[in-house]
């Protein structure tokens, strides 16, 4: 598969970087892009972001064409600028754009929104990405893995982005397993 991994300027940019981490261990191409939103957040937060492939104003990437689209572009953690702007076709960077290659030409798109609560905007932004053929996947992590760590919190959320992807994977606890 060929990936574009966009690390968006919203909170649980370790989401973001352990995506990387595990995708760069698979046989997948994976691109990364990180917006300068997230290069703030991660001064905050104390996150060493992933190196970017791309830099978010870089329309020469391949996957900024439907010419030439990802097999995926999963945005993560996802701000509700930036779902706000791919739910209304505003395509002013190369994650906004890819995003909208991905929905046009029927790749997968993954939003993993981390903020919390919802407002009806972004609820309404929600169902427009939805409708057109996105996946919301929040960044909500399930408990009965009996997680003992924030990796495990983090891992779970990752798992589904995985599945999501059809990638098959061993990182998190399955509902039912043992």
């Amino acid at each position: 598969m060929r990936i574009l991994v966009a690390i968006t300027g919203a909170s649980g940019l370790e989401y973001g970087r352990r995506l990387v981490e595990i995708l760069k261990q698979t046989d997948n191409e994976v691109s990364v892009v990180v917006s300068s939103g997230a290069v703030e957040v991660a001064k905050a937060e104390g996150t060493k972001l992933p190196k970017a492939d791309y830099h978010e104003n870089d329309f020469s990437c391949p996957y900024a064409s439907g010419s030439n689209p990802p097999d995926a572009v999963v945005l993560i953690p996802c701000s509700l600028k930036s779902l706000g702007e791919i739910a209304n076709g505003v395509g002013n960077n190369l994650i906004n754009r890819a995003a909208e290659v991905a929905l046009k030409e029927r790749s997968k798109l993954i939003l993993v929104v981390r903020d919390t609560p919802y407002s009806l905007i972004t609820i309404k932004n929600m169902e427009k990405v939805t409708l057109a053929g996105g996946i919301i996947l929040p960044a909500t992590p399930g408990f009965y893995g009996k997680p003992k760590k924030v990796d495990d919190l983090i891992d779970f959320i990752i798992a589904r982005v995985l599945d999501q992807m059809g990638l098959k994977h061993q990182i998190s606890k399955r509902w039912g397993s043992k």
